[in-house]
């Protein structure tokens, strides 16, 4: 199949055989980040475009900043895989993938180039006007599946995209003493912040109980918008930061 891209920024279509309809979903509303997470040698677009990988992607952003589009955007890409975000589960029917190179933590996690940071923001910045993605709506893909994925990971500038009006990012208040929560921890003010982290997004139960669920969605949030320390503690830092999310969501409304 061959197509047209869908934005101007793209340099070269390389179409995937893997994708699909939207399922109810009309126009995508979401953007899911990723980074490719292979090792040096291996090719993304070889991957990502192998009917047999089972994934795919609408876009991929080289290092050296190329712009590549495999899957239209009105089609449904296989990036997301099993996932969860405010109640919606088929992330894949409703959002636009983008795979961007980088080894990942498991082959040497490493700043992304700021070549390919511009060339991505244009993209985004294209994607999000063209759809009307709300900036909450632009997402890791360790926000939407924290219990298996960790991409794009803590050196991912989400700053520099805010700044493009692109997505969330809230100052985080100062990390110090006081209270934190952590894994085994019981009572009401786990209850409290697991109610927080599932009226963010995240998919949890409020139990009382800080258990590894709790924990992941708490990295989640702590690597894309707590960067400096991700440990998956709550401590006042983090749970400021979640504070400062939700009021800023309610205020847009």
């Amino acid at each position: 199949m061959t197509f047209d891209a869908d934005s101007a920024v793209v340099d070269a279509v390389v179409p995937s055989p893997n994708f699909g309809e939207r399922r109810g979903a009309v126009r995508p509303d979401m953007l899911i980040l990723h980074y490719t997470g292979m090792r040096e040698g291996d090719s993304p677009l070889a991957r990502l475009t192998d009917p047999d990988s089972g994934v795919s992607a609408h876009y991929l952003v080289e290092e050296d900043g190329r712009i590549l589009q495999m899957v239209p955007e009105g089609a449904r890409a296989w990036h997301a895989g099993e996932s969860y975000w405010q109640g919606e589960r088929d992330i894949n029917s409703r959002s636009i993938g983008i795979e961007i190179v980088n080894p990942g933590h498991r082959h040497g996690l490493r700043p992304y180039p700021p070549r390919q940071i511009q060339r991505l923001i244009e993209l985004c910045r294209d994607c999000v006007e063209r759809w009307a993605i709300a900036p909450q709506n632009v997402l890791a893909h360790s926000d939407v599946a924290p219990s298996r994925k960790e991409d794009p990971g803590e050196l991912f500038p989400w700053d520099q995209l805010s700044r493009a009006g692109i997505g969330t990012v809230v100052d985080a208040p100062p990390m110090g003493g006081g209270r934190f929560l952590t894994i085994g921890d019981r009572g009401a003010p786990v209850t409290a912040w697991q109610t927080m982290l599932a009226g963010y997004g995240f998919e949890l139960e409020a139990t009382g109980t800080f258990d590894e669920t709790t924990r992941l969605a708490t990295i989640a949030l702590q690597r894309h918008h707590r960067q400096t320390r991700v440990d998956g503690v709550a401590d006042a830092s983090t749970v400021g930061v979640l504070h400062r999310l939700l009021s800023l969501r309610a205020a847009t409304r």
